[in-house]
């Protein structure tokens, strides 16, 4: 289980210890209205959708005195008001219900998690697209960046008279593929002598350990051609290890803020998708963060770009020790009950997909 719970709970806790019990119901049934409507809540949608006991007029004054303490604002247009920044950090850490995901959900993304799991980047991609489907949202996956990740085997395929595929596979699931250029054709035999040559002396071994090793020198062999052949291919040997060192970051759902009135600006659409597409800076963003279910909302973000967003992201393990995140990222008005729920459960379940022990029965 996840604390979806920000380090500004002690300080929204206090503030909210401030507010009567009538001051938080009104906020409450403000930010799910919103939240729903996307529409400027007013004193009288509120007596009528919720039942509060109380008038429009003592609703309104209410209201009146929830935007002097920062937890409304008023648009110009409208009579109504929008939750703050300020009254969704409360929303989260006290007011919000947790959400339960039908068992039919449950039983879902289990199975489309664990169905054929055998190759950790397909299903952590496949995790950031049940996240994209399940809430509407721009989701993320990224794999984790583990030094200690070890290699289970290689293997040189031939693909042409002078083209090779090498393959790296790595205990934790992770796949690498790069295709080679060599000088001279080479039999089956030889590649096949190499590949279990190869396997022998790094399985088992820490990627970051074997990239320490003179691995040139390790091969050197009285049988020529043997000798010339992985001259040929350790040095990009030694560059696709590297690569299975590197975080990969896996986003779907990108199109969803077109359904998002939010983004019906255009140049709220644009600004949105050139954050996401700085790939780098924004990978650099949620590997800084903690782990465990971390809100972030608006302004808490330290990135100007994304001040008018909020980001949840999560940690997932693998096998109890490789670790990387996901998540979503989207408007500040997002049903924030639903959407830890699925982060959450589908984050728990990454596990249950590459578990050799795991049964056969969702959890």
């Amino acid at each position: 289980m996840f604390s979806w719970r920000s380090n500004s709970i002690c300080i929204y806790g206090r503030i909210s210890m401030q507010l009567s019990e009538r001051k938080l119901r009104i906020l409450q049934a403000i930010v799910a209205d919103f939240i729903l409507s996307a529409e400027p809540v007013g004193s009288r949608t509120i007596s009528k959708k919720y039942e509060m006991g109380i008038s429009p007029a003592t609703i309104r004054n209410e209201m009146s005195d929830l935007e002097e303490l920062g937890f409304l604002t008023h648009p110009h247009t409208s009579a109504g008001r929008v939750p703050s920044d300020k009254a969704y950090r409360l929303y989260v850490n006290r007011l919000m219900e947790r959400y339960e995901l039908p068992e039919r959900e449950k039983k879902s993304i289990y199975e489309k998690l664990t169905q054929n799991a055998v190759e950790l980047e397909k299903t952590i991609r496949h995790a950031a697209n049940l996240l994209s489907e399940m809430t509407n949202l721009t989701a993320f996956a990224i794999t984790p960046k583990q030094k200690e990740d070890r290699l289970k085997y290689i293997n040189i395929l031939p693909a042409g008279e002078n083209t090779v595929v090498l393959m790296l596979v790595a205990e934790s699931g992770k796949i690498k593929n790069m295709a080679l250029s060599l000088k001279g054709p080479y039999t089956d035999e030889a590649l096949s002598l190499l590949s279990k040559t190869m396997t022998y002396n790094y399985r088992g071994k820490a990627i970051s350990e074997i990239l320490t090793l003179n691995i040139i020198k390790d091969f050197e062999t009285d049988i020529e051609a043997m000798g010339k052949l992985a001259e040929s291919i350790m040095p990009k040997f030694i560059s696709t290890l590297e690569s299975m060192l590197d975080t990969e970051l896996y986003m779907d759902g990108l199109t969803n803020i077109f359904s998002i009135p939010e983004y019906h600006d255009i140049e709220k659409a644009k600004m949105f998708l050139e954050m996401i597409y700085q790939k780098k800076s924004f990978t650099d963003v949620l590997l800084s963060r903690d782990d465990g279910m971390i809100i972030t909302i608006g302004t808490e973000n330290a990135e100007d770009i994304m001040k008018d967003c909020s980001l949840i992201t999560a940690t997932y393990h693998i096998n109890g020790k490789l670790v990387g995140k996901l998540g979503v990222i989207g408007p500040t008005r997002m049903k924030y009950d639903k959407i830890t729920s699925v982060i959450e459960y589908v984050a728990d379940n990454l596990n249950a997909a590459f578990s050799l022990t795991g049964g056969n029965e969702y959890e």
